[in-house]
This record gives structure tokens, sequence and C-alpha cells, in this order.
């Protein structure tokens, strides 16, 4: 006997309590000196069980490929000593870029989930506007690309007080006036 496949109003709701959970983790970063907005977690597509998450730590690291979708496929690539994810999806706080979503595609991951838009994120700091499900269609690696899902919960990390205080102190001299925010 097949596994039950599951319907969209229960996927819905699973990717929802997901993204809730991953906000959270998220928003732990705002009580510390370097905020962030962009958080990612891996569960098992089959289970729903968390596998790995990480937040954005290119200011941190020094590195502008620790991108939180990046980190979070390390360390579960790591962790399942395969550089397969076959099986697992990827939940973001926001639309990943292009390079974290061919990172999706190249990890074989089957669905990426996101919160925020780019075009939310770009209000905030510089982006390249490619959407992910535009790099999944030109790809022919295959992940399912779907969002938003709770975008105003996911858009408000970027919105909240010490965050755009963040996001001014990036580069202070392309900060928008009245938005406390940067293009970084």
């Amino acid at each position: 006997m097949g596994a039950r496949k599951t319907t969209l109003a229960e996927r819905k709701a699973t990717d929802e309590l997901r993204m809730a959970e991953l906000v959270r983790f998220t928003a732990r970063t705002l009580e510390t000196g370097r905020p962030v907005p962009f958080g990612a977690s891996i569960v098992e597509t089959a289970t729903g069980r968390p596998w790995m998450r990480a937040v954005n730590a290119v200011r941190a690291e020094n590195d502008p490929s620790s991108h939180a979708e990046l980190r979070a496929v390390r360390k579960a690539a790591r962790k399942l000593k395969s550089a397969s994810l076959k099986g697992y999806t990827l939940y973001t706080t926001c639309e990943p870029c292009p390079m974290c979503m061919a990172n999706a595609l190249w990890a074989g991951l089957d669905r990426v989930v996101y919160g925020a838009t780019i075009a939310d994120a770009n209000k905030h700091c510089r982006q390249i506007r490619v959407s992910a499900r535009e790099l999944a269609r030109r790809s022919d690696l295959e992940c399912i690309v779907d969002g938003p899902v709770l975008r105003k919960a996911c858009y408000a990390l970027f919105t909240h007080p010490k965050m755009l205080k963040m996001f001014a102190s990036w580069n202070p001299k392309t900060a928008r006036p009245g938005t406390g925010s940067a293009k970084r």
C-alpha cells in the first residue's frame, strides 16, 4: 500500500507551520548585534522532519556567498555525507536570489518554499532581480518553487526597527531618505 498523497490544503498548512517556525528562528537574530532577515531551513519532504537551519552570515563571515540558503544546504549535505538533497525541501524567509536558487537546483532539492519576495528585499538591500521560478524554468534540473508563504510575517523581519538600522549601516551613503534602509 503506497503513501497517501497530501492534499493542497494540507501542504499549505504544513508550509505555513514550517515558515512560522523559520520566522521565529530568524527573528532571534533581531536581539543580537548582527540582525538578519534571511533564514533558511531544510526538512525531509515526505515526513516534514526538520533537518538543518541557518541564517545569513555574509557580514559575520566576510563571505558574500554566506547566504542562509547556501549555508543550510552546505550543512545538510555535510550531515548527509551527500551532495544530493533529493527528498528534501528548502524553506526560506525570502525568495532565493539566483545564486541560492541555482544551488538549490544543483543540490536536487524537491521544493523551495519562500516567504518575502525579491522585490520586498530590494526595498532594503541590493538584489539580482531574477525570480526563483524563472531560474527553475530555465534549467533542465527539476525543483518546485512555491511562494510567497506567510509573506507579511517574513517581510516584518525586514521592517523591524533594528533591521532598518542595520540596513542603513551597511552603506550609509546610499541610505534612502525617510526609510532607514540602504542598498548594499
